[in-house]
């Protein structure tokens, strides 16, 4: 598969520095990211699902049982925005 061109939401920027604050394994986020980018896509364990309500356009995986990324993709799959990522209080209050 292509490459994805992908693209960041300024929350997502915030959020990965607060990750980073908070200890979390960058590399695990930064392999997942580079899988979805290089149009791959996640072994079972990252529980890979599409959201629903207010995030209906998006998906969601877990990086760990707290730790969540959502992302959508964009033309047709040829992109690739990642919005958020945190915990689920962070993420769904």
């Amino acid at each position: 598969m292509p490459t994805r061109a992908p693209s960041f939401s300024g929350q997502f920027k915030r959020d990965m520095k607060l990750a980073k604050k908070r200890g979390k394994n960058m590399g695990t986020l930064e392999i997942l990211l580079g899988l979805l980018i290089d149009g791959q896509t996640f072994p079972e364990c990252y529980k890979d699902h599409s959201l629903s309500g207010d995030w209906a356009s998006h998906r969601e995986c877990h990086i760990e049982p707290d730790w969540l990324l959502i992302y959508k993709f964009l033309d047709n799959g040829t992109g690739v925005r990642f919005e958020r990522t945190g915990t689920h209080s962070d993420l769904f209050r």
